[in-house]
């Protein structure tokens, strides 16, 4: 194996690959990946295991780049991933790595979108392929896709699909793809009944583990004792005393979920809930509202929480004790990114102190026991600073942000920093504007041209 750098120049790539990686401010390579780009240049199969935020789609990116051939239009790489959320995310990251290399084309193949668009994009051919396991077992089924040719295969967070019942759907799509392919399987828990059933899709792989701790002087983690009945209360009591900009909840069903978004939202704070069972246009528009600061809390369960990345995380809330203590660590790892310091508060019953127990056990560290009563809850509702308005157009007219950011800085008179994130999807938009502005953009942005047309718009509650 090559020896362990630190820095991307040291690796064999081409030129502009690492020229790329520089104005993209990739200098020093993450622990992920001063261990595993050399693994995949060397071509061999891999099993690497590394939390949330490691740098672990920017690592296969590479890997994949490094050998592709542009003028090859043929399917050399598969990315598989659990949610439509990820695939979008590991797409666009794909494509900010491979912009110095012209002529590259990335598809996204995921459910909750119409199929023909897909088929006829997948007609003209595509050099990288990332998808859902459900939606690439139908293109497989209507032969719109051909992986015999893939050289490499990724299964990205592959214990998340297993969890979620893809197993079966993955062996499908695996048995479709060369035989001759490099493997790698990215995992932020790898058991051993699921080493068992990932065996036959790895040939003699390098395994890595990248500690899955986070520093303490990154996350302050404090644990609180609560009854059953007042768990929910105790939440509300978190966020009045922390105030934390944006948070995730962590509940470990659906049914809680719902219930506590919803006594979050009777007190004044803007929450909403994300499980399995809403559809995916409903959890599209949850997930930018909450990209957007259009909602301060996000309930969510474990599953549906995959694949989201928010860079700016308040705090993260275990309202549930997760009873594995490497799915405590995978949540808490959401906040405390990018030098920020984060904050992890986590609910137990008297009953629940044995998970907390296994956590300790874990991170080698004895759990920090705070008092809910010497908490100070200023009663402010924890509005959320900005609202999302829809816009009835998106890429099918042509709309891109600057198109929406000029009207709304020209036609409706706001000034910049009065408008947020913009999010162009196929037939619709979304832009965040403040809340204080919202009655102004609501009155004049129907009426303003946008690429020489009115648009019907409508505020998302």
């Amino acid at each position: 194996m090559m020896p362990l750098t630190k820095r991307f120049s040291d690796l064999p790539l081409s030129s502009s690959l690492i020229q790329n990686l520089g104005s993209l401010g990739y200098h020093e390579m993450t622990d992920i990946q001063a261990a595993s780009i050399p693994v995949m240049l060397e071509q061999k199969d891999l099993i690497a295991q590394a939390k949330t935020g490691s740098g672990k789609t920017a690592a296969f990116g590479i890997g994949i780049l490094s050998k592709l051939n542009p003028s090859y239009f043929a399917t050399q790489a598969l990315i598989i991933c659990p949610t439509r959320e990820l695939a979008d995310q590991v797409s666009n990251e794909l494509r900010r790595l491979a912009r110095a290399t012209p002529n590259i084309k990335i598809l996204t193949l995921c459910g909750g979108t119409a199929m023909r668009p897909q088929i006829a994009s997948l007609e003209h051919g595509a050099h990288i392929l990332v998808g859902t396991p459900g939606r690439l077992l139908d293109h497989i089924g209507r032969k719109s896709v051909n992986l015999s040719t893939v050289q490499t295969l990724v299964l990205d967070e592959a214990d998340r699909m297993v969890d979620m019942g893809f197993y079966e759907d993955i062996v499908g799509i695996v048995a479709a793809c060369s035989p001759r392919r490099q493997t790698l399987l990215f995992s932020a828990t790898y058991p051993s009944d699921m080493r068992m059933a990932t065996a036959s899709f790895l040939r003699d792989p390098i395994e890595i583990r990248v500690e899955s701790q986070h520093a303490k002087q990154h996350i302050e983690q404090q644990f609180f004792l609560v009854s059953a009945e007042n768990r929910n209360s105790a939440v509300s009591k978190l966020l009045l005393h922390f105030h934390p900009i944006s948070s995730i909840a962590f509940c470990n069903t659906k049914i809680h979920c719902d219930e506590l978004a919803e006594e979050l939202q009777q007190q004044g704070i803007a929450a909403l809930a994300l499980h399995g069972d809403l559809e995916q246009r409903d959890r599209d528009e949850i997930l930018i509202l909450f990209a957007n600061q259009s909602c301060s809390v996000l309930v969510a369960t474990d599953v549906a929480a995959r694949g989201i990345d928010i860079q700016a995380l308040g705090a993260v809330i275990n309202v549930d004790v997760s009873k594995d203590a490497e799915v405590h660590v995978h949540r808490i790892g959401r906040t405390g990114r990018a030098g920020e310091r984060g904050l992890a508060l986590t609910l137990a019953t008297s009953s629940e102190r044995k998970w907390v127990k296994l956590i300790e056990d874990y991170q080698n560290q004895a759990a920090n026991w705070q008092q809910l009563e010497d908490l100070s809850t200023k009663h402010i509702a924890l509005t959320a600073p900005m609202i999302t308005v829809c816009i009835s157009g998106g890429k099918k007219d042509k709309l891109r942000p600057g198109d929406i950011l000029g009207a709304l800085t020209g036609d409706v008179g706001l000034s910049k920093d009065q408008v947020g994130k913009i999010h162009i999807l196929e037939f619709i938009s979304y832009v965040a504007v403040k809340r204080e502005v919202i009655d102004i953009v609501l009155n004049k942005l129907s009426r303003c041209n946008i690429k020489g047309r009115q648009f019907k718009i409508r505020e998302v509650t």
